[in-house]
């Protein structure tokens, strides 16, 4: 924790504002004293989920991406401030435990060549650096009984949240991913692209679910590994759900969660499945914002959901006038998965279809 930035009650006050008749989750919100240790204040507070930011994009770099991300955090709390406290979802429910410290780490990257090897060499050393830090800041607010909800950054994040949590929890656990890559890559050095791959290696990892993986980004040697695994790891297509309409989303969605429910889960967004959200991998066809938000209310819904990840939009790479729109997103699904948490499944409760509850 030694590499946490926390974040104030002044620096709440500073991107609150405030209107007479209206109370906003910076009024609300939580945060952690100063003097007082993160982890024994949260382990105290009431509250059931703690926000992180891990302001970085050079996994991306490793991949080969465009940078961006590391703008998604500063965004998206300024927004999440300013989400109204009113009956449906109320601040007092999160502590914003503050960001992970990668200034020097984004400062020595400006500087590398990921067309370089021993460039990016040292990119993957950077990103197994942060997974470290990640992972420990993840063990310790699960082992809490709290749950995460992590602002990204990249998709390599992914690694520590799935370690972080498994340690905790004293097993492996599982992933549900809404993304159009696989992001199960070789295991090549660290980057955005190999988070799954890396946790399913080091036994981290049970079983993992891609869900909207697009068939045009997906190589065949993945599809060939995939299919030698496919009793820990599945996935369905975008373009068998909405383009062939060969299945239907809701129920890939139950069919998905059948899969992963044995065990406690990890729900994993890349933003850049959407269309015109801007992040490295920017997309003009995908699933949309409503079908991402039905997404994680819909998995947001049973308790062994571990963690909320929410990775990769770029608020840098879109358009300055609405650069805002990433991080009301990513405030749209955090209250998304609260709602939804706050009303939890048990373990192992199986899914009634609709129909069956029509007279």
């Amino acid at each position: 924790m030694d590499k946490l930035i926390p974040f104030t009650i002044t620096d709440l006050g500073k991107i609150t504002n405030h209107r007479n008749g209206e109370i906003k989750f910076g009024e609300k919100m939580i945060t952690v004293p100063k003097g007082i240790d993160p982890l024994e204040f949260i382990a105290t507070s009431e509250a059931r989920y703690v926000l992180l930011g891990i302001p970085e994009d050079i996994g991306i770099r490793a991949n080969y991406g465009r940078p961006g991300a590391a703008s998604a955090w500063n965004s998206a709390i300024k927004s999440i401030a300013n989400i109204q406290h009113n009956r449906f979802c109320k601040g007092n429910q999160i502590v914003i435990l503050g960001q992970l410290n990668v200034a020097n780490e984004m400062a020595e990257v400006e500087h590398l060549d990921f067309n370089d090897i021993d460039d990016r060499s040292k990119l993957s050393q950077l990103v197994e650096q942060i997974d470290k830090e990640v992972s420990n800041i993840i063990f310790n607010i699960v082992k809490l009984g709290k749950i995460p909800i992590i602002i990204g950054g990249g998709h390599n994040n992914a690694y520590g949240n799935i370690k972080g949590s498994a340690l905790a929890k004293g097993k492996p656990i599982s992933a549900i991913n809404f993304d159009a890559h696989s992001d199960f890559r070789i295991l090549e050095g660290r980057h955005s692209g190999n988070a799954f791959s890396y946790a399913y290696e080091e036994g981290f990892l049970k079983k993992y679910f891609i869900f909207g993986l697009h068939e045009n980004y997906t190589s065949k040697s993945v599809l060939d590994t995939l299919k030698k695994i496919e009793d820990r790891v599945r996935f369905v297509t975008y373009d068998s759900i909405n383009i062939r309409k060969e299945k239907e989303f809701e129920h890939e969605m139950k069919q998905a969660l059948a899969f992963i429910n044995e065990e406690s889960f990890g729900i994993e967004i890349d933003l850049g499945a959407v269309p015109n959200i801007a992040s490295s991998t920017m997309t003009l066809t995908g699933f949309s914002v409503e079908e991402l938000r039905q997404f994680v209310s819909f998995f947001g819904k049973f308790q062994n959901a571990t963690y909320l990840h929410l990775c990769e939009g770029a608020p840098d790479l879109g358009e300055q006038k609405n650069d805002h729109l990433i991080g009301k997103i990513i405030g749209h699904l955090i209250t998304d998965f609260i709602k939804s948490n706050n009303e939890t499944i048990p373990l192992h409760q199986p899914i009634v279809p609709n129909w069956m509850h029509q007279k």
